[in-house]
């Protein structure tokens, strides 16, 4: 003991690391309305998001994290359209990286899906991801880099203090499937009986298949390149030219036939009755 009294037990605080995640969501421009209304559903689902104008040039995403700089944003989601029907998604930490592009494939929105689910709006959100995504390098990547932009954290401006949704991330096929449940406690049907707990979707939900990690923030050395992914753009130009070479096949045939048919006109007239008994 101290002579004045004091045990000498020196007090010590301890500091809570803060979440301090915010997320930069904005567009290039021609995107779709059915894109459009994807951006809304997940800015109503992320809180902690600030969304931007749309990006003028699509050479120019250097400037991404700049502008997520002048936010105060760590992490940016860019959806990139291209000729209004092929939709890709960024997804960068930002300013040092790393950053991922995804294909973006069944998009149904909220309204599209006409779910009975429902979920306040900026409540926080639970995040399930597949067992799947710890077995490959790629994935653990991809599951920590989702972890910080949809993980909503407790001292967000806009969030609630209510967690009564499921975002839950699957690997199948090579692609990871999103989608948004609402957590209930009680059989609706039945308001005041025994607590009975079930999820029931509500949306939106999509498919992103990776299609490359880069080092930097929308940059960088490559990290991972999927070598299964293949351009929608170069599958219609392949249909395109599939269905060049069906038509072709088929003038060529009728070509084929007529000049049969003049032929066997010819073989008629030659062995004809006026001719032999000539």
């Amino acid at each position: 003991m101290d002579a004045d009294g004091d045990s000498g037990v020196q007090s010590t605080t301890i500091k809570m690391k803060r979440n301090k995640q915010r997320v930069l969501l904005l567009s290039s421009r021609g995107i779709t309305h059915r894109m459009r209304h994807l951006m809304n559903d997940l800015e109503a689902l992320l809180p902690h998001v600030k969304k931007d104008s749309k990006l003028d040039s699509k050479n120019n995403l250097h400037l991404l994290p700049e502008l997520a700089d002048l936010h105060s944003c760590n992490n940016t989601l860019y959806f990139e359209a291209r000729r209004h029907e092929d939709l890709y998604l960024w997804a960068a930490k930002t300013p040092n990286g790393p950053s991922v592009k995804l294909h973006v494939q069944n998009v149904h929105t909220m309204d599209e899906l006409k779910m009975t689910g429902n979920c306040l709006k900026g409540s926080r959100g639970i995040l399930s991801f597949d067992a799947a995504f710890e077995e490959s390098e790629w994935g653990r990547l991809i599951k920590e880099l989702f972890t910080h932009i949809f993980g909503v954290p407790p001292q967000a401006r806009k969030a609630k203090p209510f967690i009564d949704h499921i975002l839950t991330f699957s690997i199948l096929d090579s692609k990871i499937w999103f989608r948004n449940f609402q957590i209930v406690e009680k059989d609706p049907l039945q308001p005041n009986g025994p607590p009975e707990m079930s999820l029931v979707e509500i949306g939106p939900r999509f498919v992103l298949t990776p299609i490359r990690i880069f080092e930097g923030a929308f940059g960088g050395a490559t990290v991972f390149a999927n070598p299964e992914f293949v351009s929608p753009a170069l599958i219609r130009s392949a249909r395109r030219k599939e269905r060049g070479e069906s038509y072709k096949e088929r003038k060529l045939a009728q070509q084929e036939r007529v000049i049969r048919r003049i032929e066997r006109q010819r073989e008629e007239d030659a062995l004809g009755t006026s001719k032999v008994f000539a």
